[in-house]
């Protein structure tokens, strides 16, 4: 992260936090890492430069037989070493040498069921085990669930089976036939209907395993099964829609059963003929143990449209639960869902409230959110990665707000995207979240996880993968390294300098002020052509009305445009930009009730203020130099203090910073939100009436705008507004029509056709075309 002048304002501003400890001794036993379903892990080897030079292991070998659909495991403290659990639809299971990848042991735990034996086949053949396994470190346990046909097709079996994770031995009363042991409500457990495809979990001392169905074939029904421990014998087990004629209700969400500690969690997918009636589809559940479902409203939580989603086979269960917790929120114990309806919820996890409105929510993609999720937070706030529509890569901020609510994030398009993990040096900083391009390239890939930008681009020939599967591939960290399990093949992806030891967390240090420049010099207007309507608006004339600062690009010659609402009403030349510098934005600086031009140096990072009295030039001053890579962008007061600020951009990431001013004396800073990639900021004014400005973002690529609500520098909620029609682009923000909301000014370079599109907040009320600019001068900003 870029420091801002000094490190004491941000040490003000609260954006360094808390430093997380490391442990001594590192294990992945479980789906993304931790029962949250999170999908983090700290490694202080993994800082953003180190992570750019990432290698994959050409000496780990790797090799295993079947299809891949489960994520890897890495268990340490065995007479072995240290050892990469991987599994496969053959029913293999491997103990792979960490360091090497040669077989420490391995296990076929029966005969897997080909496609030609299943009355309602999946996608791949056979089918063995695909759920990710779980490790109690404790009994050193290894449980899983495997799909088996001991006699050649005629029986078909669900077993639960425990081994010993450093032999490969079957412990003692294990496997469990889940067909011969799982009853609820009278309704007995169809291995041959049923999928398992959600991870395992251990919560206390019971594992819990999830079903699925197999396409939506037979009458199939979702069950979680609980099996203790020690004592395998003991299964309780809960189904979904087992009234007489239903069915459904589906566990089938990658990341499976996530946990607080005390209770599991599943989601749930569509319900058939309930009547009306919610059977238990359509919703995140909380169980007390067991598993046992009391039928609280404080247990569950579906959608008031969960009737709608059964018709539309929307399952909300595409996606595990993902447990977030945010301080600062009311609530702050969350339960992330995602689903197939292409939306975000947000719930309360202490109170899910049963059939009702959730905490928050938000269209997140334009088509199916079927893989996981994952969570982290840093100093810009929490944020929630997931794979959107077309192979995209994107993420939403939780705002630390009463209540919580879904804020905008960043986004980059991929050529596959598997479910996202995570990398951080210490809970906070170097976030990196990575993907694997499944299906698509099948190359890892890392982006910044407050911007997006790319930290890690897939490597070079040697770092090509194959067998990757776009719904459940995923990584995993430890040690300095990444492991991959595709089908086949374990890949081992290092750091350089070999395979650290985690050490403790650096202290921040501080960044020297820098020392202003001289001001530029004062220019002298020269007439060009007649000037006609840059995208810098303001009231110069003070008649109410706010104005066009318009540019002639040849010489940098400005001039007001003076506007009464969309009709132009006279023209005056404002001063000249000397070579080199641009105007960034308009507002009153030393408060005389006419507004100066913020200026900006993009070769040198210099800022200076021109005061105006109208269209005169009538004094200047220098404004602090920017570090390297930031530019001035945008003017507002944010503070509420009656002083314009600056909002600044981090041109390689998109990040935002706040510089507060007392006309052009810096006060203070404050990181704002990233800008995601592609995405631009167009305009600041303050759009839903808070007294706070929010930021108004076009993507160029599609046309669409979105309003990001802000208090302060803080992300509070998001909207989208309109799409605009091709060729146009959004440019500036203000109020023309004097209805007390901002409106947008719009320009098509194409053809210099100006448009204001009149809002109220982010709905369009009205639109009319202004002037045509002459050739040469611009409405767009430099």
């Amino acid at each position: 992260m870029k420091a801002l002048f000094s490190i004491s304002w941000l040490v003000a501003a609260g954006l360094w936090s808390a430093i997380l400890p490391t442990n001594a001794q590192v294990n992945v036993t479980q789906y993304h890492n931790h029962a949250s379903r999170d999908g983090l892990y700290i490694d202080s080897a993994f800082t953003q430069s180190a992570a750019a030079n990432l290698t994959r292991d050409l000496n780990f070998d790797g090799t295993i037989v079947g299809s891949v659909f489960a994520q890897p495991l890495y268990i340490e403290g065995g007479p072995s070493g240290a050892m990469i659990i991987a599994v496969t639809e053959s029913n293999n299971v491997y103990a792979l040498d960490a360091v090497d990848g040669t077989v420490i042991w391995q296990r076929n735990v029966g005969p897997p069921v080909p496609l030609t034996d299943l009355d309602c086949p999946p996608k791949f053949d056979p089918m063995g085990i695909t759920g990710t396994p779980v490790v109690d470190l404790a009994s050193r346990a290894l449980f899983l669930d495997a799909m088996v046909t001991p006699d050649g097709g005629v029986t078909i079996k669900h077993y639960i089976i425990s081994l010993n994770v450093d032999t490969g031995a079957i412990n003692s009363g294990w496997p469990v036939d889940v067909e011969a042991t799982a009853i609820y409500n009278g309704m007995h457990f169809t291995a041959a209907i049923q999928q398992q495809r959600p991870a395992l979990a251990i919560v206390g001392n019971i594992l819990y395993v999830g079903y699925g169905s197999m396409r939506d074939c037979g009458l199939y029904h979702g069950w979680l099964v609980g099996v203790q421990i020690n004592n395998p014998a003991s299964v309780t087990a809960w189904a979904a829609a087992t009234a007489a004629g239903t069915y459904g209700g589906a566990i089938w969400g990658v990341g499976g059963i996530a946990s607080d500690g005390n209770n599991p969690f599943v989601t749930t997918g569509n319900t058939f003929n309930t009547g009306g009636t919610w059977r238990g589809g359509e919703a995140v559940i909380r169980f007390q143990p067991g598993p046992i479902f009391s039928g609280n409203p404080s247990d569950y939580w579906a959608p008031t449209n969960w009737l709608q989603l059964d018709g539309g086979d929307q399952d909300l269960g595409a996606s595990g639960p993902l447990l977030v917790d945010v301080p600062g929120a009311t609530p702050s114990h969350l339960v992330v869902a995602m689903g197939k309806d292409e939306y975000a919820y947000l719930l309360n996890r202490d109170n899910l409230g049963g059939i009702t409105a959730p905490v928050a929510s938000a269209q997140e993609s334009f088509s199916y959110i079927i893989q996981a999720g994952a969570t982290y937070r840093t100093n810009q706030g929490t944020y929630v990665a997931l794979r959107a529509a077309g192979d995209t890569l994107r993420t939403f901020r939780i705002t630390a707000t009463s209540p919580p609510g879904i804020a905008i994030g960043w986004s980059v398009s991929r050529t596959g995207c598997g479910s996202p993990f995570v990398t951080s040096t210490d809970g906070t900083n170097n976030m990196i979240v990575w993907v694997v391009g499944t299906e698509g390239d099948q190359r890892l890939h890392g982006y910044d996880g407050d911007t997006g930008a790319v930290v890690y681009g897939g490597g070079g020939a040697n770092e090509l993968m194959a067998g990757t599967h776009s719904y459940s591939t995923t990584g995993i960290v430890a040690r300095g390294r990444i492991y991959v399990a595709t089908d086949n093949k374990v890949y081992a992806f290092k750091l350089p300098g070999g395979t650290p030891t985690p050490t403790p967390t650096p202290t921040p240090t501080t960044t020297a002020t820098p020392t202003p420049t001289p001001p530029p010099p004062t220019p002298t207007p020269t007439a060009t052509t007649t000037p006609m309507p840059s995208a810098a608006t303001a009231d110069f004339n003070g008649d109410g009305h706010p104005d066009w600062v318009i540019r002639y690009a040849a010489t940098g010659q400005t001039a007001i445009v003076y506007l009464n609402n969309n009709v132009v009403i006279g023209a005056a030349f404002g001063p000249t930009l000397a070579a080199g510098w641009a105007l960034r934005g308009v507002a009153d600086f030393n408060l005389d009730s006419h507004p100066d031009y913020a200026l900006f140096a993009p070769n040198t990072f210099q800022t200076a203020i021109w005061y105006l009295s109208g269209p005169t030039l009538v004094g200047g001053a220098v404004g602090p130099i920017l570090p390297s890579g930031w530019a001035l962008v945008a003017t507002a007061d944010f503070n509420g203090d009656g002083h314009p600020d600056w909002v600044i951009r981090y041109a390689a990431t998109g990040q935002t910073a706040i510089v507060y001013l007392n006309n052009n004396v810096v006060i203070g800073a404050a990181f704002g939100p990233p800008i995601p990639n592609g995405w631009s900021l167009a305009g600041v004014a303050d759009f839903n009436g808070d007294g706070h400005p929010d930021y108004a973002l076009f993507i160029p690529r599609t046309g669409q705008t979105v309003i990001g609500y802000l208090s302060g520098p803080t992300v509070i909620g998001a909207a989208l507004g309109p799409t605009l029609p091709s060729g146009w682009a959004l440019v500036a923000t203000a109020d023309f029509n004097g209805d007390g909301k901002p409106d947008y000014v719009l320009y098509r370079a194409s053809t210099r056709q100006t448009a204001i599109v009149y809002m109220n907040n982010n709905v369009v009320i009205g639109a009319a075309f202004g002037p045509t600019l002459p050739a040469g001068w611009t409405l767009a900003a430099p």
